[in-house]
């Protein structure tokens, strides 16, 4: 038994992928934390590695000594302001990763007849599961390697503003909705190739509703601001009121405005020209109920938003992540895998489920069942949102 080319493929690209994000990364901004609520770039780059030699090696060989000393690692084990201090140099750590990477490879494609019996590698079950924890944590990366964007770009714009060459302009929220007929309908994932947290498979009955045919705009979340949605207490509920006025929040995470008034984007690569169609991303749950509420609409149930996706009902569900009214709880019939004791801290009454993708998110969990989940304040992530009317 041996793991199929395929998959070797897609697990080399996801590998490659990764380390090359820090190629041309400073020690020092691989190891910083830019963001109270995101670990250094570093840490993501060396968990992912962890993952793959627990699972490999540890869990299905006892073999500890890839992770015997690597609780820097368990997120548990390491408070976040301890991470980036305790990480070794970049280069030691790609040339180890790599050369470990490369090991491990040749573990999956040559497998011993013993290990290929072991149960995680049915269906390839284990392989899987590996790569789509590094999807997870290349998109965090890229959260990282935005702040690190703002904040240089903060420095930067006093003696180098940016000036857009078009200037985003605000645009009229128009009711461009599917119908989905209430019925049974059913929503979850495959086992063995998705996340416990999306299984079992069952059946959901939706009432009537409408969705938006896309995520709102740039354009159009502009003329929200126009219209001082940030100002306007009756459309935040009790808490995402308080949340804004203590941050003195009034605009998307990544914007930011030149001399002239104008707004751009910030992203890893710095400022660029906001489009006025591209989706808008970097939002907290509550900005993107605020705007729900001045639009006359609500944010989509994840179960109308998976059944829309699924019956092609929608477009542009990999533009950005599409907060979702409800919070993030296990279906009935919820069992962990592969871990027995998985706790799942999120399933905390106060995380919120966003479904969709990014323009960083990795094909391997752009699926309508893939369940994400973040706080309700929680913006630095690439969310956005898409509207319901009934």
């Amino acid at each position: 038994m041996t793991t199929s080319l395929s998959t070797m493929i897609r697990l080399r690209a996801i590998q490659n992928l990764t380390r090359k994000l820090f190629h041309e990364l400073s020690d020092i901004h691989y190891r910083l934390q830019y963001h109270p609520e995101l670990s250094p770039a570093g840490w993501y780059l060396g968990r992912g590695m962890f993952i793959e030699n627990y699972w490999l090696h540890e869990v299905i060989q006892h073999d500890g000594q890839f992770t015997a000393e690597q609780s820097l690692f368990f997120s548990d084990a390491c408070p976040l302001a301890q991470r980036g201090p305790r990480l070794p140099a970049l280069k030691n750590q790609l040339d180890k990763i790599s050369a470990q990477q490369d090991d491990n490879d040749i573990l999956l494609m040559y497998q011993s007849e013993a290990l290929g019996k072991n149960p995680l590698f049915e269906n390839e079950f284990i392989e899987n599961y590996i790569i789509q924890n590094y999807a997870l944590l290349y998109e965090s990366i890229f959260m990282v390697l935005y702040q690190i964007a703002l904040k240089k770009h903060q420095v930067y714009k006093k003696n180098h503003p940016y000036k857009p060459q078009a200037p985003l302009v605000s645009q009229a929220l128009i009711k461009d909705i599917n119908h989905i007929k209430g019925a049974k309908y059913s929503v979850g994932g495959e086992p063995l190739l998705s996340f416990d947290n999306e299984l079992p498979a069952h059946e959901i009955q939706l009432d009537d509703f409408f969705i938006a045919n896309t995520p709102v705009s740039n354009g159009q979340y502009l003329l929200f601001i126009e219209e001082g949605g940030y100002g306007n207490q009756t459309l935040w509920s009790d808490a995402g009121w308080q949340w804004r006025a203590d941050n003195n929040i009034q605009h998307p995470e990544h914007w930011q405005q030149s001399p002239q008034q104008h707004w751009y984007g910030v992203n890893h690569q710095g400022p660029f020209d906001l489009n006025i169609n591209d989706a808008v991303y970097g939002l907290s749950h509550y900005e993107a109920c605020a705007f729900a509420n001045w639009a006359g609409a609500r944010l989509p149930h994840e179960h109308e938003w998976e059944t829309a996706a699924r019956l092609e009902a929608i477009k542009h569900t990999a533009q950005t992540w599409e907060w979702c009214s409800n919070i993030f709880c296990p279906y009935d019939g919820y069992a962990a895998f592969p871990e027995p004791e998985n706790k799942h801290a999120k399933f905390d009454k106060q995380h919120y489920v966003l479904k969709g993708g990014s323009q960083h998110s990795r094909p391997e969990i752009k699926r309508a069942a893939f369940r994400h989940a973040y706080l309700p304040h929680q913006r630095h992530i690439f969310a956005g949102l898409r509207l319901v009317f009934t």
